[in-house]
Formats: C-alpha cells, sequence, structure tokens
C-alpha cells in the first residue's frame, strides 16, 4: 500500500487521540484525518499555479517595490528642476505653448508658477534633487531618475489603471499578477502580490491590482495598514476552535472542493479558490509575524521612524525579504498628492510624511544585499503642470493641474543605473523634449530587469494572445547598468 504524505501546511490535521476520547470523537476525528490525507495526494499530484518558474533569460531581480504616490506629485517640485522660470513666475504661457494643452487643461490653465522650492546637486553624480527630499537625496547615486514620462490620459482613473494594468480604460491583469503567473510566488506562506495602502483605497480602487482574466489566484491582496496589527488580514485567525481541529476542517473542506473540482476541469475559478484556502491557512501565522513589527529591533524602526509612511515601508521590506514578489505602498487613500489647491504647504506635508522612509527603506536594503536584485519606483500616475490653475492668486492656496505629457518617476536597484538623468521637458516644462518613454516601455523595461521578455509572457483569453504591453513597448536599455 502507498503511503500517503501530507503537505507540510496539512502536517499535523490528525490529532492524537487519546483514550478518554469517545468512539464518536473519535471517528469524528478520524474521518477529518482521512480527508486530510486524500486531499494531500490529491495537491502533491497537480502543480500549484503559484510554483516557481523559470525565467525567459537570468534575471537582474527578483522582486518589486513600487512606492506610488496617488494624485501625482509635481516634478516641477522636487526632481526636474526649471530654474529659469523665476523670471516668468506670475506671467501667463505664450499662447504658442498654451495651445498645446489638452482642451481641459487650456480652459483652466492659469500663470507659469516657479517652485519655491530649492534644488541642489546631490552625490557623485550631482544629480538635481529638491529640498523637498533631503533624506532621498543622500541616495542620489543609487536613483534613476526619468523625466521624461508620457501618459495618455489626464485624468486620475486612466492614469492608475495604465500604470498598473497596461490599459486606461478596459480591465486588464495589473503589473504584480503578470509577475505572478510569468515567474510563480517566492512564498508558500504569504502572497506573491501585496498592495499597502493606509486609511482607504486609491481612486478605481481593486482595479488597480486586479488579476482580470488571469486566473483569480494572482490577484492583489490588499491590506489596510492603518488598523489595528490584528485586523490587517480580516478573519485570519480564528478563537472559536483549536489549532489541530481547524486543520482537520480545513483538510475536509479542501477535499470536498477538490473532488468538486474534479468534477468540472479547467474551471480556473474553482482552482483559485482551492488554493487561496490552502494559503490562507498557512499565513495564520506567517502573516501575523510579518506584520509584527516588535520584531524588528528599535534602531531599524528608528531608521523608517513612527509613522504611517515609516511603518507601511518598513512592512514592505519585511515581505519583500519573506519572498513577496511585488509589493505595492501607497500614500494613502484616495490621490493625497492631488494638489489642485495649497501644494506649497501639501507638498511640504506629503514630502514630509515620506522622505525619511523613503530613504530608510534604500538603506535598509543597501544593508541587507537586497537592493541589487529588488527594483523600488517612485512616482505616480501622472504629474503636475508647470503653471497654477486659473481663478486663484494667493499664493498659499494656488495649486498646479494634472499633467501627463511630461513628468517624472525615478528607479533604483535591480540593475537600473544609479546617479543618472534620463530624458528631459522643454524650456517650459510642458512637452517630452528628448528620449520619452511611457507606461508601456516602462513595463516592458521592469519585466526585462525580472527575466521575462514582455512579448513572449502572453496569456491566451478570448481567441487572442494578451500581454501586459499589449503591441506596444521597448525595453529601455539606456536605463540599466
Amino acid at each position: 500500500m502507498t503511503r500517503i504524505e501530507p503537505s507540510a501546511a496539512l502536517r499535523g490535521a490528525m490529532p492524537l487521540f487519546g483514550q478518554e476520547s469517545s468512539r464518536r470523537q473519535w471517528l469524528a476525528r478520524a474521518g477529518c484525518g482521512l480527508g486530510s490525507l486524500a486531499m494531500a495526494g490529491m495537491l502533491s499530484a497537480a502543480e500549484s499555479p503559484l510554483a516557481q518558474r523559470e525565467s525567459h533569460f537570468a534575471p537582474r531581480a527578483r522582486r518589486v517595490i513600487h512606492l506610488f504616490m496617488n494624485g501625482g506629485p509635481s516634478q516641477i517640485d522636487t526632481f526636474d528642476p526649471k530654474p529659469h522660470f523665476a523670471k516668468f513666475d506670475g506671467k501667463p504661457l505664450p499662447d504658442s505653448v498654451k495651445n498645446q494643452l489638452q482642451p481641459t487643461q487650456r480652459n483652466r490653465v492659469g500663470v507659469v508658477l516657479a517652485s519655491p522650492f530649492k534644488f541642489q546637486r546631490h552625490g557623485e553624480s550631482g544629480m538635481e534633487i529638491s529640498d523637498l527630499y533631503p533624506h532621498v537625496a543622500r541616495h542620489a547615486d543609487d536613483l534613476c531618475v526619468v523625466r521624461s514620462m508620457q501618459g495618455e490620459v489626464a485624468n486620475h482613473t486612466p492614469g492608475l489603471l495604465l500604470t498598473n494594468c497596461g490599459h486606461s480604460t478596459l480591465a486588464r491583469p495589473s503589473l504584480g499578477s503578470w509577475l505572478l503567473y510569468g515567474l510563480g510566488a517566492d512564498s508558500e506562506d504569504l502572497p506573491g502580490f501585496v498592495v499597502l495602502c493606509p486609511s482607504g483605497m486609491p481612486t478605481a480602487q481593486s482595479r488597480n491590482w486586479t488579476s482580470s482574466f488571469l486566473p483569480g489566484v494572482y490577484q492583489g491582496t490588499h491590506i489596510e495598514t492603518e488598523a489595528g496589527a490584528k485586523q490587517l488580514i480580516p478573519n485570519l485567525t480564528r478563537n472559536d476552535i483549536r489549532v489541530g481541529t481547524q486543520r482537520a476542517q480545513v483538510a475536509l473542506t479542501q477535499f470536498l472542493n477538490q473532488r468538486h473540482a474534479n468534477q468540472r476541469p479547467e474551471d480556473e475559478r474553482l482552482e483559485s479558490q482551492i488554493h487561496s484556502m490552502e494559503l490562507a491557512f498557512r499565513m495564520q501565522s506567517a502573516a501575523t509575524e510579518v506584520f509584527d513589527l516588535a520584531d524588528e529591533p528599535q534602531h531599524v524602526r528608528d531608521l523608517y521612524g513612527d509613522t504611517t509612511q515609516g511603518r507601511n515601508l518598513l512592512i514592505a521590506r519585511r515581505l519583500a525579504e519573506r519572498g513577496v514578489r511585488y509589493v505595492q505602498c501607497y500614500h494613502g487613500g484616495g490621490q493625497p498628492w492631488d494638489n489642485h489647491g495649497s501644494i506649497v504647504p501639501r507638498i511640504k506635508q506629503l514630502a514630509g510624511e515620506s522622505d525619511q522612509a523613503i530613504a530608510a527603506l534604500l538603506t535598509d536594503l543597501k544593508q541587507r544585499g537586497m537592493l541589487d536584485d529588488t527594483i523600488v519606483i517612485w512616482g505616480g500616475e501622472m504629474g503636475r503642470t508647470p503653471t497654477t490653475q486659473s481663478g486663484v492668486k494667493d499664493p498659499n492656496r494656488v495649486g498646479r493641474d494634472h499633467h501627463i505629457d511630461g513628468y517624472t518617476i525615478w528607479l533604483a536597484g535591480g540593475g537600473f543605473a544609479g546617479g543618472k538623468v534620463y530624458g528631459a521637458t522643454d524650456d517650459w516644462g510642458m512637452q517630452v523634449s528628448e528620449n520619452s518613454v511611457d507606461l508601456h516601455d516602462l513595463h516592458a523595461t521592469l519585466l526585462h530587469q525580472l527575466g521575462l521578455d514582455h512579448k513572449r509572457l502572453t496569456y491566451r483569453y478570448s481567441g487572442r494572445d494578451f500581454r501586459l504591453t499589449d503591441v506596444h513597448g521597448h525595453v529601455v536599455h539606456d536605463l540599466l547598468s
């Protein structure tokens, strides 16, 4: 008789029975134990959709931490200095420049707004960075700043979907989902794709991390990081049942689920539910541990700071360290960087909230030897105009409008060239003047660094092969070291 070994997650599913157990208890427990044995055999026969897979070629990076400044940070005030704006401050744009704007922006454009923040050169590279980011500036030689990003639609939902999913309107799988589909997960006990967002969801909500037509097991797991430590993942633990009994209960449920699925072959929804339940059971200990920051030495917690952003990014490092493939960190709910008004005090606040934590993340990853194979991305779904919005005169209340024709992001680690500035905007900061990069190019380049050819990473759906970059995109080799 062949012996069936239970999976690691289900070992211990059969409780030990003392002599005091009644015949009824013994039969009930034995039934669950047999269920766990049968289910273990079934699961071992089929490869998990999250099993690690070979990349197309040798990767430079294993994971991504995406720092999403949702709402659209102003490149003019952070990483794209325009010192000559000082002589045009408060003056209207020439009509020849104004006519290049999209109609919505053209109708509400105000006057040129020179940045009130000073830029200084940092590092051996001499990279110019705003005084808004003094801590990040110490990592100038680790940053690859792209000043020539271009979007498609100057609004938040299309911008978020394009940045995350490669399409500004249709429901398509997100970047994190494509990575899991292409590479599998590095951890058996944690989701491969985690989204951290304090105080609510961003605009477009869960569509930002959807798996769309990919199997549901590849969808991102959203975590509300401002909840109490025990409520970060709802219903993660149970107090009404003993651990051994729960193991047996899960085993029997999964056995029945698998039998149901066997009668409905190729139903990906059922397979996703089965694997999600198995993962959820394993997460009961792993997730509780990863979110417990008390495990970190005090000097590390001090490095990040005891703030919302500090805790968020420290959790991101802990997740990445434990094998999570893609971690996305939103600044907050809604679109906090959408500074149509009061941009000067507001951007001071936002940068002040995030500067120390971002620099700490880069420092921490370097010290642990993780930055070499971790890609860190900073940016939003768009930038801001170099002008004010019309009708506001008070310098403390003026704001900048949406801008997609030339904005800035930066990348660090994972084989991206440090201390490099790529691309440029024109003298008015309105258009890209050299080396434009769109979101398809960025996605193709990110996949390349993770060992995936964006043209070969496809999924057959509705009669055609889909990919993250659709029919677009090229790898921007000039960004790479």
